[in-house]
């Protein structure tokens, strides 16, 4: 139901409709023979009104809001004045009066359209302009020339406080140079950022802020169009989602941009993951993750939980993060059932106990001590936790029949320099061992094991460390000037990790004991990292925060490796995974080296499980100084 004000608004459309198509009337017969001294009689002017009302209701001429009139409601008063011109002529006829002109009808409806359309547009145009109470607008130079910068123009023009000033566009391709939008000139392409920005500072007109309207400009285009922002002084941001519904509530709320996100300068396309085939792996199964309440942990039982597990079990010996995921969960998918662990992985005993009375069917081994300067400085903790206690998960999980376990592992566990490298890898060696033992007559729990890089934002990584130091106005810590690492979004990584738990338990042709090798892209130097964070603060590198390169830690290596030279890379049809062909290992032997470790780690022997490390792997050159040797390398 129209409520009081509506009809009152209804009305007053009415009454000036009314008004202007009465004045139409004598201005058309004015038009048609200026000569004349008459414009008819006094009667044909409400009858024109009158027209114009009984022709204006199909179109909802009374209904249309004056402060968003559009091309619509232009068509419908163009539609309106053509059927009141044909209207008005009847009267005419009934008096029996004659045309002022043959061309009488053509002239009445051009009056009445140009009458009825010089009110709507000019009162949406004095709604859109400046009220002039929020200071001046901020030029912008928006990049992308697509629908998406058509949408923030439109919402620009609706927000009467306009915080913001469009100078011109630059768009993805070069075949709209020169043209406009919505009347604002296209002056180059994303390619021609440098000379564009230059040739607008050389004329006085540089803006303060280039605005990313179009979603997909990501990656190197984005990374190259920030530096020519740095060379600049100017910010970079990015346009709010719009759809074309927005525009018309836009001026109910101010109009904000976004700051550009860190994962956008990752040049990574989606890759398609296998949603159907990850169902048919979780859906009502009883499933563990260890480690849950760590980055990658946490994501896992996101994710798991999504897929409907008939039994979701969350275990970490850390009380407050596995509390964490347990209310996040509870609020996110209520209707899955979770039973969660507080346990320590080293603890065999505990885990044969709580293997044995959970019956897991799957289990995604995520618990491991990862920071490489806290491991050199506990190597002890770092073996019993990822060598022992990854043995003790595959053991139990082994003996009560679990179908698969997944061992999340890293690209240091690839030539190893530190003491956390060095015992994932020998974490995967056990792992495929007890795979490639899997293919006997026998059978047997298929173990997969999943090696990638660094994840954006994860605890204990470079990224929250810049936050905090940007939080504190720097300066930003950067080990090396020539530190590269290869990064990926969690998400990302664990949609991958089910991806090659689908593969690795579907594929009869990748069960020897072959590592899944997530697709990292190019890596990412340290360095070129801290700068774009700062830029994406809004801040410039050098001159507003100062970057510091404190010297390699212990443990650390320049590069990070994906594959090792024995263990060459081969496709395995299936988008973002690789899989690294393994090396042979005995899973008794190695397993007696574990123990071997164990033994020398609970006796608090640091140098005799380092030897023991370092016979098993022989790769491992451990970096226990923090040197850059020969070549560059750690």
């Amino acid at each position: 139901m129209a409520t009081r004000t509506a009809l009152f608004r209804i009305g007053l459309n009415v009454g000036v409709d009314a008004l202007l198509a009465g004045a139409a009337v004598p201005l058309a017969h004015w038009l048609a023979n200026p000569l004349a001294g008459e414009v008819g009689p006094l009667w044909t002017v409400p009858w024109g009104a009158m027209a114009l009302l009984l022709a204006g209701l199909p179109f909802r001429l009374p209904t249309q809001y004056w402060r968003f009139a559009g091309a619509g409601d232009l068509l419908g008063v163009a539609a309106a004045s053509i059927a009141a011109a044909a209207i008005y002529p009847i009267a005419l006829h009934e008096a029996g009066l004659p045309f002022p002109s043959p061309a009488f009808p053509a002239l009445h409806a051009m009056t009445l359209m140009v009458l009825l359309s010089v009110p709507r547009v000019g009162y949406r145009l004095m709604r859109e302009s400046p009220d002039g109470n929020t200071g001046p607008a901020l030029p912008v130079l928006l990049v992308g020339a697509g629908e998406s910068a058509a949408l923030f123009i439109r919402a620009l023009a609706a927000d009467r406080s306009q915080p913001y000033r469009v100078t011109g566009l630059l768009s993805l391709g070069k075949a709209q140079t020169g043209r406009r939008i919505d009347g604002y000139p296209i002056l180059g392409a994303l390619t021609d950022a440098p000379a564009v920005l230059a040739r607008l500072r050389a004329g006085g007109r540089l803006p303060t802020t280039l605005v990313v309207t179009e979603a997909d400009i990501t990656g190197d285009e984005l990374t190259g169009l920030m530096e020519a922002a740095d060379r600049e002084g100017l910010r970079v941001a990015r346009a709010p989602r719009l759809t074309a519904l927005d525009p018309a509530g836009a001026g109910a709320q101010r109009l904000e941009l976004r700051p550009l996100a860190l994962e956008d300068l990752l040049n990574r396309p989606q890759v398609p993951l296998d949603r159907e085939g990850m169902a048919r792996l979780v859906q009502g199964r009883r499933v563990l993750v260890t480690g849950a309440g760590g980055t990658i942990g946490s994501e896992l039982a996101r994710q798991v939980a999504a897929l409907g597990p008939e039994l979701l079990i969350l275990l970490d010996n850390g009380e407050f993060a596995l509390w964490q995921i347990e209310v996040e969960l509870a609020e996110s998918h209520p209707g899955v059932a979770r039973r969660t662990v507080l346990a320590d992985v080293r603890d065999e005993a505990r885990i044969r106990g709580l293997m044995e009375a959970l019956r897991p069917e799957l289990v995604f081994h995520a618990a491991a001590l990862k920071h490489v300067p806290m491991v050199e400085s506990h190597p002890l903790e770092g073996l019993l936790t990822n060598a022992a206690g990854t043995r003790n998960v595959a053991d139990a999980a082994r003996a009560v029949g679990v179908r698969a376990m997944v061992l999340i592992s890293t690209d240091k566990a690839v030539n190893p320099s530190s003491v956390m490298g060095a015992s994932k890898r020998l974490a995967e060696m056990y792992c495929q061992g007890l795979d490639i033992a899997a293919r006997g007559p026998a059978g047997g729990m298929r173990c997969v094991t999943v090696r990638f890089g660094n994840v954006l934002g994860s605890t204990g990584s470079v990224v929250p460390l810049f936050q905090r130091q940007l939080a504190r106005g720097g300066p930003l810590t950067v080990t090396h000037p020539d530190m590269r690492r290869y990064f990926m979004t969690v998400r990302e990584a664990v949609g991958l990790v089910l991806q090659a738990s689908v593969v690795g338990t579907t594929a009869p042709d990748l069960r020897d004991g072959g590592i899944f090798v997530l697709d990292m892209g190019a890596p990412v130097k340290i360095v070129d990292l801290a700068r774009q964070m700062i830029r994406l603060a809004g801040l410039r590198p050098e001159v507003d925060v100062e970057i510091r390169f404190t010297g390699l830690r212990p443990g650390e290596k320049l590069f990070e490796e994906l594959f090792h030279g024995k263990e060459p890379a081969t496709q395995t049809g299936y988008p973002g995974l690789l899989m690294a062909l393994p090396r042979t290992a005995d899973p008794a032997i190695v397993g007696r080296t574990i123990d071997e470790i164990a033994a020398a780690c609970r006796a608090g022997n640091h140098r005799t499980a380092l030897a023991v490390l370092g016979r098993v792997i022989p790769e491992f050159e451990h970096n226990a100084e923090g040197q850059v040797l020969a070549g560059g390398q750690a």
